[in-house]
């Protein structure tokens, strides 16, 4: 069990934190959204009411589908641009897909690749793909989910108002809608390119997400 935790350990703590976060989000939303009907002469909800209903549902998706959505577009697009001296870059004789013998792909493989990266065709062309297609399935997934609750949450908002509801197509292209998927997504934009230009000047020792501390700022995809 030692070793299982400290093999991954990574993983097991941002799990971690994402439960609490969650635990955390659960109650204050839910302490807000009572706020919100006591003001419009609504009844209380309880906790199971809340987690099960769309106005929690729609918070956790718009956040989860812009991360998915920053991840999917820097995994691919980091294959064709570069940052000079940024670690989360390669360098520029490095741009493109790269041939199978950098990637130790195809016959190019290594008796302890992975099966599929041995394999060509259809099956090695998704497996050399696989990470980004995943990101932008689960990207794609939450996006459908958070525009169904958001719908649902906006049209309960409505009713109370007695104002007329909307459909799911009319939904898309509301405010509503577009206001809680940009102020998401801009953050996200923000973050990478702030993480692409800071790793070039700045250094975080021990970190392989920043270059060694003596390296020089234009030496480009070094892992400190």
């Amino acid at each position: 069990m030692r070793r299982f935790l400290r093999d991954n350990g990574l993983t097991l703590f941002f799990l971690g934190a994402l439960v609490l976060a969650l635990i955390g989000q659960a109650f204050t939303g839910l302490a807000d959204h009572n706020d919100r009907q006591v003001a419009q002469g609504a009844p209380e909800a309880g906790l199971g009411d809340y987690l099960t209903g769309s106005a929690f549902a729609v918070d956790v998706t718009e956040n989860w589908q812009s991360e998915y959505l920053q991840f999917f577009l820097y995994i691919f697009i980091t294959v064709w641009l570069i940052q000079r001296g940024s670690t989360e870059s390669k360098t520029a004789e490095q741009a493109g897909t790269e041939t199978d013998r950098e990637q130790r792909a195809g016959e190019h493989a290594e008796p302890s690749s992975p099966a599929w990266a041995r394999a060509g065709g259809l099956r090695g062309a998704l497996f050399s793909r696989s990470l980004g297609l995943v990101m932008g399935l689960v990207f794609a997934l939450s996006w459908l989910v958070q525009s169904v609750t958001g719908r649902v949450a906006y049209n309960a908002q409505q009713l109370a108002q007695y104002e007329d509801t909307v459909s799911w197509g009319g939904y898309l292209l509301s405010p509503d809608f577009w206001n809680r998927t940009l102020q998401n997504w801009q953050s996200e934009f923000l973050a990478v390119a702030s993480m692409a230009a800071l790793s070039i000047y700045l250094r975080q020792r021990g970190s392989p997400e920043s270059k060694p501390v003596g390296a020089p700022h234009e030496a480009t995809g070094l892992e400190g």
